[in-house]
């Protein structure tokens, strides 16, 4: 396959991986509504102080799950299945290069988060009056990011598990970011012993970062931002090294 064709092919792969993914209820689940019932949820109940410390608070925190839903859970356990069944295998015989079947993952991916993005951006923006302050290129900087760390994450499982043990240790990941991450409580509301460990995660860090370049940032915070980064140079890398396709 010439440059054009092969460039051509990973943008029809990414849109059919898109469909596909949005005609299973479990990712629609797990992608769309689980994100956007949080944020509504918490936005609603008052945890924190105020409904505007609260808005400026869970947005972010909301946004790095969405992150995480795609990345780890929904592209961690459709591929490892597609492994499971031998689709990966069939992809291996044809001319499609298996790096461009990664790239239009990836790439489905980011048009998946897109949408989620939009979605929990206008719920926040018409239902809570909430007002996004920093850098848009930052923004885009940190969840491209996250994606990465969270995506090759997802493919780490997927490439080294069975397909079952795939579809648990995303779900429970999933849930320790989700309770751990800092993503809709302070991580100082925790257990203090439990704080050292939940600042490490790459949850944590995405939050972080959001929320920092959302509230008027003009940088990625240090501590938080190397933490990021290198979450999402390590997770492909290791991706990359232990995938087994068949």
């Amino acid at each position: 396959m010439t440059a054009g064709q092969t460039g051509h092919a990973i943008l029809a792969q990414a849109a059919t991986e898109m469909r596909l993914t949005m005609r299973r209820g479990e990712s629609v689940l797990v992608t769309i509504i689980i994100p956007a019932a949080l944020l509504i949820f918490f936005a609603s109940a008052r945890v924190l102080p105020s409904t505007r410390q609260a808005v400026d608070f869970l947005v972010p925190g909301t946004l790095a799950l969405a992150v995480i839903s795609t990345g780890l859970v929904s592209l961690g356990i459709a591929t490892a299945y597609e492994r499971y069944y031998g689709v990966l295998k069939r992809y291996g015989s044809t001319p499609f290069p298996r790096w461009a079947l990664i790239a239009a993952k990836l790439l489905s991916v980011a048009m998946i988060e897109a949408v989620q993005v939009a979605m929990l951006i206008a719920i926040a923006f018409a239902g809570f009056g909430w007002r996004p302050h920093g850098s848009l290129l930052l923004v885009l900087l940190a969840l491209v990011l996250g994606n990465a760390a969270f995506a090759g994450l997802g493919l780490t499982l997927a490439g080294a598990l069975r397909a079952e043990a795939t579809l648990a240790g995303a779900n429970g990941l999933f849930l320790l970011f989700l309770l751990l991450g800092g993503l809709f409580a302070p991580l100082d509301h925790l257990p203090s012993w439990l704080v050292p460990v939940a600042r490490v995660l790459p949850a944590a860090a995405l939050a972080d970062v959001l929320r920092s370049v959302l509230q008027s940032g003009s940088h990625l915070p240090q501590g938080s931002g190397l933490l990021l980064v290198a979450w999402a140079i390590a997770m492909p890398v290791v991706a990359a090294l232990t995938f087994r396709w068949e």
